[in-house]
């Protein structure tokens, strides 16, 4: 039996292994990347590499075995058809006979399009018969953290988001969450809706950076369609950029508020204060 971690040399990823490492023996974990290369390191460690690609189905004939528990991370590849790319994964697992296949999904309460992918993917993995997880992220802090630069360089928080605010989480506290229900057991068939314990503004956000840095840092709240031509005079496609807009609309609506309290439970402790994220980032 192995836990099977797709998209093991991805940001979540990484810490799933990472934190796997510190449960279970090295020889019953197998990392599913598509560069053997960006594995390396735990291939060094003992952990098993297997090479698949969402996007050839053939890759994943046999990858998985009866009694296996996989974790399928969502891919990132908006323009790739998700739903299909995943219902490959679903498929191998089914024709194993898993014993579980936990899937990464978003938030029941998200009308936003970036939800589109996930409640196709629910359907099908509700629909294949294989006992299920589903772990409903909610957003994480790195979404704002690895991207301070531009707020640092304008000393201002820009967004869409009006006064809603966000139940943010760090990566590693989903990764621990993803760790619980692989290495634990009674978790089939069950829906978990996760996000920090605490909600923030984006009018708290700026006003953390401000007293950290010892600057005036502003939340500047736009359209979602100044926000979108933003997004895209920085590069982003058109489509993700509309994408993560339309995110910020359901934030103002509350909908990536999470008050189930599911992450800290199924992690055993709170979980990692925004403020404690953005004192790490800036000292970074």
């Amino acid at each position: 039996m192995s836990i099977v971690v797709t998209g093991a040399t991805g940001h979540l990823g990484r810490h799933v292994v990472e934190q796997l490492l510190e449960k279970v023996p090295a020889e019953q974990i197998t990392a599913v990347v598509r560069n053997a290369e960006k594995a390396a390191d735990f291939a060094d460690r003992g952990v098993g590499i297997a090479l698949a690609d969402y996007n050839d189905p053939a890759s994943y004939d046999g990858l998985f075995s009866a009694g296996d528990k996989v974790l399928l991370i969502s891919g990132n590849e908006f323009d790739k058809g998700r739903v299909q790319q995943h219902k490959v994964v679903i498929e191998a697992a089914k024709t194993a006979g898993v014993a579980l296949l936990a899937y990464t999904s978003a938030p029941g309460t998200l009308t936003a399009a970036l939800a589109d992918d996930h409640r196709g993917t629910e359907e099908i993995l509700l629909g294949s018969g294989v006992p299920y997880a589903l772990l409903r992220n909610g957003w994480y802090h790195e979404n704002y953290t690895e991207n301070l630069a531009p707020v640092l360089e304008h000393n201002a928080v820009v967004a869409a988001a009006g006064e809603g605010k966000v139940s943010s989480a760090a990566r590693a506290d989903y990764a621990a969450a993803a760790v619980a229900v692989l290495t634990g057991d009674g978790h089939e068939n069950k829906t978990y809706e996760l996000g920090g314990d605490t909600p923030w503004s984006f009018a708290e956000y700026a006003a953390e950076l401000s007293r950290r840095t010892g600057r005036e840092i502003t939340y500047n709240a736009v359209s979602p369609e100044v926000l979108t031509g933003i997004l895209t005079g920085a590069g982003l496609p058109e489509p993700l950029a509309g994408i993560l807009a339309g995110v910020d609309v359901s934030i103002e609506k509350g909908e990536l508020v999470i008050s189930s309290g599911d992450l800290s439970r199924l992690i055993g402790r709170p979980t990692t204060p925004f403020s404690e994220a953005i004192a790490a980032a800036l000292k970074g």
